[in-house]
């Protein structure tokens, strides 16, 4: 229990310290979207999933009557006089329609025929005439027509965002200097048609500037409402839905008005809207999200019948309007992705596939916010974008080379481990048979006693360069003594024979016995996923485990040693049948550090160690997978 919650703290640990970066990029991205270095992105992205979407049928409740340049020069004249624009109104007043929107600025008389056009307006309850009412960057505003009452009178401005595109309506506002409520021109619009359908505009409770009609709430724009970092809030604003419709609406001349080319199926009880469709005229603004066949020039009364459309379409229709989540909902969202990629940069290691899964998390993340924006939801697709990606492709760089760093430090800390087991396995194993001699024998031989000091002094002094040539020169190698080394790149189970080859050659006395069995199996092993440091701690834990068979393993007659693959495991077992644990059981102060460092061997392999009884005798075994060693 003690090992698996040390390990289970250790992950943690490790967790910890690897989401640092990860959450140093989430707090960044945190920072570029709150002070509004995003914002430019997350329009760009809003446009062009608008512009993705599928086309809708066209709203045949609109009418655009558009005077175009062919008109303008037939005429001769701009302004388009006043007896023109009261033909046209007279025209298409024969034909019934639902409500006649005039979006052309009519502050002062255009003659000649200005007397008829002041006679239209007095005869027709259902037009809608357009003013100006904020101030431009010269501080003048537009009058509405003469003659035209207030109730009937929409402000036409259009609110244009940084990158001079439109994507909110103002649907209401206090004029300047009289601080008077006015509606905008598309919204009495629609109030006017939605009232023949007996459906009213009304406030919504709690909410001096929300508005609905019906049970439809004209879901308010907000400051930091979707990609908006404090936007201009004022009045009562919509974020726009443009209908997705290379040809959104029917739209026709002033000439074919004039000549009777237009059905009057097309303007009875239909909304129409007058407008100037002449580029000349610079009526127009830019727009990514509308499907047109030229996306910068979107002209005026276009944007007014969307928005008429939106409204109309979001009552009688179910249209989704434009929804967005509270910020706190939009920052856990990016976290999210954050953390999972995070995820994504730990646990896969291969910098291959962290590119394929990245980008397929991408995709999947831009093909999730395109849905929740079909269905009306607006949420951030950039900043979430960035936190993903900068945690999974990004940063799994800095998570390898971290890895790295790892494991060159586990390397140096072989090279002490390996110092250590070079000392342990020979001038301190020596020492301690000494100081056993010395202990039960009273009559130790001087001579002996000298000859193993001897000994012991020369063991010493081939510890340094034994770790010398195996740690800083030839990493390649593995020595198992001053003079005989071992190439790194034969396969494992040929170093590991010559291993048990050498020890057995070693003056032991528990190894020179003539009766003994030995039980030998050395097959290939699969070692795809070892480094040349693993295959040396192989080495270094097969001589110690047959050092300590020939130091301690008094009155052996059998030793067996398995060095093999079996199924997915790699098995390497040395069991003999001497003394057993009891025997030995005096030793275990000498003999800690052995298993200490056949421990860490199986730690570094991902597998397992095992000191076992062999009644009599010990079995010591070391097993790891054969899949791919993970280095955490």
């Amino acid at each position: 229990m003690r090992q698996v919650w040390a390990k289970f703290k250790l992950d943690i640990s490790i967790w910890r310290l690897s989401m640092l970066p990860g959450i140093a990029a989430i707090t960044f991205v945190f920072l570029l979207r709150m002070v509004g270095s995003l914002q430019f992105f997350e329009w760009t992205a809003f446009d062009t999933f608008l512009h993705w979407r599928r086309d809708e049928p066209m709203d045949d409740r609109i009418l655009i009557v558009g005077i175009n340049e062919k008109d303008i020069e037939r005429i001769k004249n701009y302004p388009i006089p006043d007896k023109d624009i009261a033909a046209l109104l007279n025209k298409l007043q024969n034909y019934q329609p639902a409500v006649i929107g005039l979006d052309i600025f009519r502050s002062f008389p255009e003659e000649p025929g200005h007397a008829e056009f002041v006679k239209v307006l007095k005869t027709s309850p259902n037009l809608i005439g357009v003013e100006k009412v904020l101030p431009d960057t010269s501080g003048l505003t537009v009058k509405p027509p003469p003659n035209l009452p207030q109730e009937r009178v929409g402000f036409a401005d259009a609110l244009l965002d940084a990158d001079a595109k439109q994507r909110r309506s103002l649907l209401g506002t206090s004029s300047e200097p009289e601080k008077i409520w006015r509606l905008s021109f598309p919204l009495l619009l629609a109030k006017a048609y939605l009232k023949t359908k007996n459906i009213a505009l009304e406030n919504i409770k709690g909410d001096p500037y929300g508005m609905k009609f019906g049970s439809t709430n004209l879901t308010r724009f907000q400051a930091n409402s979707g990609g908006y970092v404090n936007g201009n809030a004022g009045g009562s604003q919509i974020l726009i839905n443009f209908r997705s419709n290379p040809k959104p609406f029917y739209t026709v001349s002033l000439e074919e008005i004039q000549t009777g080319k237009v059905p009057s199926s097309k303007i009875r009880d239909k909304i129409v809207l007058i407008g100037i469709t002449s580029s000349s005229i610079k009526d127009y603004t830019t727009s990514s999200a509308i499907k047109t066949e030229n996306a910068g020039l979107i002209y005026g009364v276009e944007i007014q019948a969307h928005v008429v459309s939106q409204i109309i379409s979001a009552t009688l229709n179910q249209r989704v309007m434009i929804n967005v989540w509270a910020d706190v909902w939009e920052y856990l969202w990016i976290a999210a992705w954050g953390i999972f990629g995070i995820v994504l940069g730990r646990r896969i290691r291969s910098p291959l596939n962290v590119i394929i899964f990245a980008i397929s998390a991408s995709i999947f993340l831009i093909l999730l916010c395109y849905i929740l924006l079909f269905f009306g939801w607006w949420v951030p697709v950039v900043p979430a974008f960035m936190t993903l990606f900068l945690n999974s492709a990004v940063l799994a760089s800095f998570y390898r080379y971290d890895d790295a760093l790892r494991s060159r430090i586990q390397d140096r800390q072989q090279v002490i481990d390996q110092t250590f087991s070079a000392i342990h396995s020979r001038p301190l194993q020596t020492l301690s048979m000494m100081l056993r001699e010395v202990t039960s024998q009273q009559n130790l031989v001087p001579q002996q006693f000298v000859a193993q000091l001897k000994q012991l002094n020369q063991e010493i002094h081939s510890v340094h360069d034994l770790v010398r040539k195996e740690a800083l020169t030839e990493i390649n190698y593995f020595y198992l003594q001053q003079e005989y080394k071992l190439d790194l790149q034969q396969p494992l189970h040929e170093l590991l024979h010559e291993v048990y080859e050498d020890v057995l050659e070693r003056d032991y006395p528990n190894l020179k016995s003539s009766s003994i069995l030995k039980i030998i199996t050395f097959n290939p092993m699969d070692e795809r996923n070892l480094s040349i440091e693993n295959k040396r701690s192989i080495c270094r834990f097969l001589e110690e485990a047959l050092c300590n068979v020939g130091k301690y393993a008094n009155g052996m007659t059998k030793l067996e040693v398995i060095c093999k693959q079996c199924k997915n495991k790699n098995i390497i077992k040395v069991a003999d049948n001497g003394l057993g644990f009891e025997a030995i059981a005096h030793l275990s102060s000498h003999s800690g550090f052995g298993t200490r460092q056949a421990q860490n061997i199986a730690k570094q392999l991902g597998g397992k160690f095992e000191r076992l009884s062999n009644s009599p005798g010990v079995i010591c075994q070391l097993t790891w997978s054969s899949q791919k060693i993970w280095f955490w």
